[in-house]
């Protein structure tokens, strides 16, 4: 299989995997974001860990923490992931999951802005159409909104900065997401010794949430470990424009399952960012030699 293939695999069940996520969180609750959010970094260590032990990187990975440039950059891909988690669990958890859709539906114009602009990286034809017309579907999203679109924005540019980061960096899925998730072991376990000290931890009070918190770290890995794998595969415009997968099951969640508010603007909206992906889905599969006469 070719390395242009396996990237658009891994890059579709990331996505995927990504849109189902608003089915997930919930479980955990009464756990608040932000415990759920440090118990995702920990769990991912632990499971990164023990991967990178069976594949015998372990040596390799550590002997990152000599890099000074990488580290920084890594710092802040840290920060920026952590932020979306934070954003992104409180709006699943508190009805906002149109919200965190409008946000992933924001997300790819922002991957294709730095993949066009900053790595100068080139578009055909008919994904030019498909950035043009999803962003007229955003658009009429952002309007019916009403207000200002905090959570969405919030998401789109934490998201896209971080997977900008990670391309530059160009480190391998596994090892970097374990330096990120050891970059914040320190403060999140912190918090959640503070928290269990003042008796207000979810963690080991409920089994169930005890359970689902701990599966978490796979949860949360082994979508991350494809979206980086992706990264360093395919141009970061094309993710970008796949990434439309996770927001249009985010959507449908949100309306069919959460049953959330749905004016007509935003089936408006909804139906046009559709267009967009059938335009898009088009491109990727047709003929190569059509490709190769544009």
């Amino acid at each position: 299989m070719s390395r242009h293939r396996t990237g658009l695999i891994f890059g579709f069940t990331a996505y995927v995997a990504w849109g189902l996520f608003p089915l997930y969180w919930p479980l955990l609750k009464p756990a608040g974001a932000f415990e759920i959010v440090a118990h995702r970094a920990i769990w991912s260590l632990v499971f990164c860990l023990i991967a990178l032990a069976v594949t015998k990187q372990l040596k390799g990975t550590f002997a990152l923490l000599k890099d000074s440039r990488i580290m920084r950059r890594l710092l802040l891909a840290t920060v920026l992931i952590s932020i979306n988690w934070l954003v992104y669990i409180w709006a699943v958890n508190h009805h906002h999951v149109v919200d965190a859709s409008l946000g992933y539906y924001m997300n790819p114009l922002v991957s294709i802005g730095f993949g066009v602009i900053s790595l100068k990286e080139r578009m055909r034809r008919l994904q030019w159409f498909s950035v043009a017309v999803a962003t007229i579907g955003v658009i009429i999203l952002t309007v019916d909104a009403g207000t200002f679109p905090w959570v969405a924005l919030s998401l789109a540019f934490s998201f896209g900065s971080y997977g900008f980061v990670k391309k530059k960096l160009n480190l391998g899925a596994l090892q970097g997401l374990t330096m990120e998730t050891l970059i914040l072991f320190i403060p999140f376990t912190s918090y959640l010794l503070w928290l269990s000290h003042k008796g207000e931890g979810s963690f080991g009070v409920n089994g169930k949430v005890t359970f689902f918190m701990i599966l978490g770290g796979a949860v949360t890995a082994i979508p991350l470990l494809l979206f980086n794998g992706s990264t360093t595969r395919i141009p970061l415009s094309m993710l970008g424009l796949i990434q439309f997968l996770t927001p249009t099951i985010q959507f449908l969640i949100g309306v069919f399952v959460r049953h959330e508010s749905m004016p007509a603007a935003r089936w408006v909206g909804f139906f046009v960012i559709w267009i967009a992906l059938c335009a898009l889905a088009y491109d990727l599969y047709k003929p190569q030699e059509i490709k190769q006469s544009e």
